[in-house]
């Protein structure tokens, strides 16, 4: 029975093996929730109170001071109190826990412990932050989620106006809602992943009843690859200005139809009723700014800006959502860009070969986020610094759609593109528009 029972024991033992690898690599999730998160667990469990008095974030309700025979005397507490924290909670690739402040400490301190956490632990990456006073939230990722972006961990619902376009840093899939964030800033050198992510979206989008409006005043060398799902498309500024023009006028009309049927917006309409939503991607923001300096195209620029701030802030509510890219956002462009880039609530910043473009696109939301993504490096092509309802900032990568990818999707739903009439003469060059 001995041989027979070893035999066996190693044949289980091979099994299990070759089955946990098999997990390992198709759901990463489960192979954490089963193997790592449990370990993990035990192991923060284990060491918190360690960890927290070796890196100063314990205090001590006695002073570090005392009088002895008249002389003042100053020494480390023997006797301290750490921090409360909850118990960790798992996450599809790591885990989070949640630390409760004593009186006197500030987030600063484990803000500088998060490389030793993550050493102490053996995780991948540490981030903390503070949702509130009082309270620090530690989220750490076992392996890099970035490295396999096209297979997040945790796989999101196709919603409307919803696109999955890559992995997020925490392991969950990394979701461009246009019904939670309306508009959209995606800034980037050359190479360094804006395309592919523009890409990404048209092809999320492309099945979904949503008309996908393309302006690309570089005469159609990126969009022109998907013209066929496009209800319109805009090759040079002057087709542009006629293109936002006609989408100005047609909210006019949403605003009616909301008007007369008591709704705030067009969500609030009877499906029959609602008009079809409508995403406009500016490929190169830049080139409908800048002129020779001839008073015809100051005057056209000067209309696609009035045009993108009017669609920015009315069309939220009316189903018309932009999404603006560029290498470069600056207000040396215009002086409505600065006004356009207040109303994009979403942004991303990819690799930059300027510091003042992230500063701009991300200065007014997180100070940090401009510090992360001024890091990326070019061998990191695709990832980027992301902002959005994540009430902060993270770290994602697009996941790789090549053009024959792109051109194969635009092609398979070219029925679905919906027919606009106010935009049919814009397209063909607005002569009766």
């Amino acid at each position: 029975m001995g041989p027979i029972l070893l035999a066996f024991s190693l044949a289980l033992l091979a099994w299990l093996l070759v089955i946990g690898k098999e997990v390992q690599q198709r759901r990463p999730d489960w192979h954490w929730y089963l193997t790592g998160y449990p370990r993990t667990a035990l192991l923060v469990i284990l060491t918190w109170r360690k960890v927290a008095y070796v890196n100063d974030l314990t205090v001590s309700h006695k002073p570090n001071h005392h009088i002895v025979g008249g002389i003042a005397v100053r020494g480390e507490p023997l006797r301290t109190l750490t921090p409360r924290c909850s118990f960790p909670r798992p996450t599809p690739n790591g885990l989070e826990l949640t630390v409760r402040l004593r009186a006197g400490q500030t987030p600063a301190a484990f803000l500088a412990a998060a490389d030793a956490f993550a050493h102490s632990w053996r995780m991948h990456a540490v981030r903390l932050t503070s949702p509130e006073r009082g309270v620090v939230l530690i989220a750490a990722t076992a392996s890099d989620p970035l490295e396999y972006p096209g297979r997040p961990a945790v796989r999101e619902s196709a919603a409307l106006l919803s696109a999955v376009v890559g992995a997020l840093e925490s392991g969950r899939a990394w979701v461009m809602d246009f019904r939670r964030v309306p508009h959209w800033l995606i800034v980037g050198a050359t190479q360094s992943g804006k395309s592919t992510l523009i890409a990404r979206l048209i092809t999320e989008l492309a099945p979904q009843p949503v008309a996908l409006v393309g302006v690309d005043c570089k005469g159609g060398m990126e969009l022109g690859l998907v013209e066929q799902r496009l209800s319109a498309l805009a090759t040079c500024r002057r087709e542009a200005v006629t293109v936002l023009g006609a989408l100005v006028t047609d909210m006019q009309e949403r605003m009616r139809l909301c008007r007369e049927a008591g709704a705030r917006s067009i969500w609030d309409l009877p499906d029959k009723e609602r008009p079809v939503p409508v995403v406009v991607i500016v490929d190169e923001l830049a080139e409908l700014y800048l002129t020779n300096g001839s008073k015809e195209q100051r005057a056209e620029a000067e209309q696609c800006s009035t045009y993108l701030l009017r669609l920015a802030q009315l069309g939220a509510a009316l189903g018309v959502h932009l999404v603006v890219a560029g290498q470069r956002i600056g207000s040396d462009l215009g002086p409505g860009v600065t006004a356009l880039r207040a109303q994009l609530g979403g942004r991303i910043c990819h690799r930059l070969n300027d510091p003042g473009t992230a500063e701009i696109a991300l200065g007014d939301l997180n100070k940090d986020a401009v510090v992360v993504a001024q890091s990326i490096g070019e061998t990191e092509q695709g990832v980027a610094v992301t902002t959005g309802d994540l009430g902060g900032w993270m770290r994602g990568r697009s996941r790789l759609t090549t053009t024959a990818d792109v051109q194969a999707t635009a092609a398979e739903f070219a029925d679905l593109t919906p027919y606009l009439p106010y935009l049919a003469n814009a397209a063909d060059g607005g002569d009766d528009a």
